[in-house]
């Protein structure tokens, strides 16, 4: 059992919402809930999700993103449209900003690719989004996934698995480059002497990579957290070394307790061998969960949710993922080599279903079956109480298979508000979860150290610079 004196970082669980700038949750069968609003195109329906989620004190509301609606199931976007299946794809900032400023402390993070943006812009963008909500926002680092995101950027093709790890890595020291090129206290802001800032204290990068190049000098000082704080959730071969170099939260997808355990002791040990200390960065494993007063009223509610979803779902999320048409190839039959080796997406899915089926060319219905994709069964799922659900959480915790949660939502807002009315307080009388707020910044709410370029100046911030004091 872990220690429930609020020692480790962040104190005792990390909880991250899920969520996504579109008309459903991560569960794309989710719009068809009975009890779900329909008001997804408003910032209402976005900020009402963040003032339930700042009330029960979680750490951070979480947007995945994709750039292209998912339209490689039979070449096509007219069932993706017709079912709602992720339709709709809003940009992030806006909603990140309004999610911002309707909460005072709940972190806000969002996915912004290193394939298609360019560093400065990414830089820029975050940077001052940080300031604007207070030093609470995060940036979820992804290469992209499929051509459909390609095409949409004016590119024949995605770029190669490994290769874009590599840019991402260019990219990600331009980005973290610009946010520590300022000085903490290179603002003066001294009329009487005519001095806005010190020279002295604003760099340019000059940076020069094979993928991206960017000069400088930066336009953005920094937030009273320093810069963004880092995610990423590569869990492939080369995404975890990137994740294991960058990473500051990591998100994973585990299929089982006994996996996660295996794979949270790997990243782990990555971060170690990356020359990081594991303790200061949280694993924090996607789940969803139906919970009620009653054990039979939570499976009801959970039959509910399940027949929600429809076959066309589950294919048309597995193409979108793993950059392979599904509905190009009989349902039953083995899928060639050529096939297997062209599917350029997410390579972790397509390896959990070689390995789980014991074949090196499964079927479609086997990547369905496997992967169960479009159901919410796609990850962990906890029935029941509060405190039946609150018994898994704290199993999977205890056992060190992750530090935290990242709650999905069956349906929005139920689904965050079942969990922040009934599970958080049988964490918290526990002693596993907060009461309360460290900090008003996400870094301090997380446990996180200042970035260096903060910590070095954070003690000579001028006071009359109008920043915020960043606390140790």
């Amino acid at each position: 059992m872990r220690d429930r004196a609020d020692t480790t970082p962040g104190g005792g669980m990390t909880l991250v919402a899920f969520m996504q700038a579109q008309n459903c949750s991560n569960y794309a069968a989710s719009w068809r809930h009975p009890e779900a609003v329909n008001d997804f195109l408003t910032p209402q329906y976005y900020q009402r999700v963040a003032r339930t989620l700042e009330d029960a004190k979680f750490h951070l509301a979480f947007f995945d993103d994709r750039l292209a609606m998912p339209d490689i199931y039979q070449q096509d976007f007219t069932a993706t449209v017709r079912h709602g299946i992720r339709a709709v794809k809003l940009d992030l900032i806006p909603i990140m900003t309004a999610m911002g400023l309707a909460t005072s402390r709940l972190g806000i993070g969002g996915t912004y690719s290193t394939t298609y943006y360019e560093p400065y812009h990414v830089a820029r963008v975050f940077a001052t989004l940080d300031l604007m909500i207070g030093g609470r926002s995060a940036w979820n680092v992804v290469t992209s996934l499929n051509d459909s995101e390609a095409f949409n950027f004016g590119q024949h093709a995605h770029l190669e698995h490994d290769a874009r790890y590599d840019r991402a890595d260019e990219f990600i020291e331009v980005v973290l480059g610009h946010w520590t090129s300022w000085d903490r206290d290179a603002l003066i802001m001294d009329r009487k002497e005519r001095l806005f800032a010190d020279p002295a204290k604003v760099r340019r990068l000059d940076f020069k990579g094979k993928y991206v190049q960017s000069r400088g000098p930066f336009t953005v000082p920094q937030s009273p957290q320093g810069h963004p704080v880092i995610i990423q959730a590569g869990q492939s071969g080369r995404g975890k070394r990137f994740a294991a170099q960058w990473g500051e939260l990591i998100f994973v997808s585990y299929k089982s307790l006994e996996s996660g355990r295996k794979q949270y002791a790997e990243i782990k040990q990555a971060l170690s061998d990356a020359g990081r200390d594991p303790d200061k960065v949280r694993v924090v494993c996607a789940i969803y969960t139906v919970v009620a007063p009653t054990h039979e009223e939570a499976v009801q509610k959970a039959a509910v949710i399940d027949a929600l979803s429809i076959p066309v779902d589950g294919l048309t999320l597995l193409s979108e993922i793993i950059n392979f048409d599904f509905g190009s190839r009989p349902y039953d039959e083995p899928l060639s080599d050529a096939d297997m080796a062209s599917m350029g997406g997410m390579q972790t899915m397509r390896d959990r279903v070689v390995q789980a089926s014991g074949k090196a060319n499964p079927s479609p219905r086997e990547f369905v079956e496997i992967t169960r994709r479009g159901t919410m069964h796609d990850f962990p799922l906890f029935i029941g109480t509060p405190s039946e659900v609150a018994d898994g959480l704290e199993e999977w915790y205890d056992s060190h298979a992750c530090d935290g949660f990242v709650v999905a939502g069956t349906h929005v807002p139920g689904g965050y508000e079942d969990f922040a009315r009934l599970v958080v307080p049988e964490l918290q009388r526990r002693g596993l979860f907060r009461t309360e707020y460290r900090g008003t910044t996400l870094r301090e709410n997380l446990g996180l150290e200042l970035p260096v370029a903060a910590k070095r100046a954070k003690s000579s911030a001028p006071a009359n610079s109008g920043a915020a004091e960043v606390a140790a």
